[in-house]
């Protein structure tokens, strides 16, 4: 199994809000979403990144305009799903899976490009949103007309399998070992993160749970726009509690949003 993640966009911040102690310098934080190529199940998106669909497009709601222009996202054209899936030698149509993590519009922006494709993602978490009206959504950071109708099944019907001595469990996805959807709470309502322990070092792509590194060291704390934004916040840091377990085990740790490359970005975008 081979995986490679591009950057979507760029979102500028201050250090300051993103880490407890940090500078007043402005970071441009990225916006990753994945691609796996599984040898049986072929090609598979974590997530999609931001697209035109939540920064552009026309007919977009006011509440999804006003959303772009607080946070003004900038798009990168070469880092868009066709373009990455076109230097892979891939089309949108010949994805068949996409394993979405939440509902935040920067992961899921893109589903409209994969009609075709099964979203496997929180079921509870979609089933609640399809329900509620668009200022409940609103107030969990979910825009549901970015979310369309699509064959889905719901990770939590995939079967809980151990990760480890004094680690908490995972959901199989595949039924083969080779990512596991692990839930971390907190930071947005289904939250999950994903393991991929077969690769020669296991990683942990812990998604939004924090957004930089940094602040997952020993005496490092999250800054003060992690509080404001999170969904249930003594959930998020008790996720952050479970990372900082997987890493003492020797788990390579991997966020959406660190500006840092990483191995596993694709060189050059």
């Amino acid at each position: 199994m081979k995986l490679l993640f591009a950057n979507s966009a760029h979102v500028h911040a201050s250090e300051r809000l993103l880490l407890k102690g940090g500078r007043g310098r402005r970071m441009a934080l990225r916006v990753r979403y994945g691609l796996v190529r599984h040898p049986d199940h072929g090609a598979i998106l974590i997530d999609t990144g931001y697209t035109k669909a939540a920064t552009s497009a026309p007919g977009r709601s006011l509440l999804l305009r006003l959303y772009g222009k607080l946070l003004k996202p900038t798009l990168l054209t070469d880092g868009q799903p066709d373009a990455f899936l076109a230097r892979q030698g891939l089309t949108p149509q010949d994805i068949s899976t996409v394993v979405l993590t939440h509902f935040h519009a920067d992961h899921v922006s893109g589903l409209s490009l994969f009609p075709q494709a099964t979203l496997i993602t929180p079921g509870a978490a979609l089933k609640a949103l399809r329900n509620r009206g668009t200022l409940a959504n609103l107030r969990h950071g979910v825009f549901a007309e970015l979310i369309p109708d699509m064959t889905t099944q719901p990770i939590e019907d995939r079967p809980l399998v151990r990760t480890g001595a004094d680690l908490p469990p995972a959901h199989d996805v595949f039924g083969d070992g080779s990512l596991l959807a692990l839930d971390l709470p907190g930071h947005a309502e289904g939250h999950v993160g994903l393991l991929f322990p077969k690769l020669e070092t296991p990683l942990l792509y812990a998604t939004d749970a924090a957004w930089l590194l940094d602040a997952l060291d020993p005496g490092k704390a999250q800054g003060r726009l992690a509080a404001l934004i999170s969904d249930d916040r003594p959930a998020a840091a008790a996720s952050e509690d479970v990372i900082r377990r997987f890493r003492a085990k020797g788990w390579q740790v991997m966020l959406c949003h660190d500006p840092a490359p990483t191995a596993y970005d694709e060189a050059g975008h």
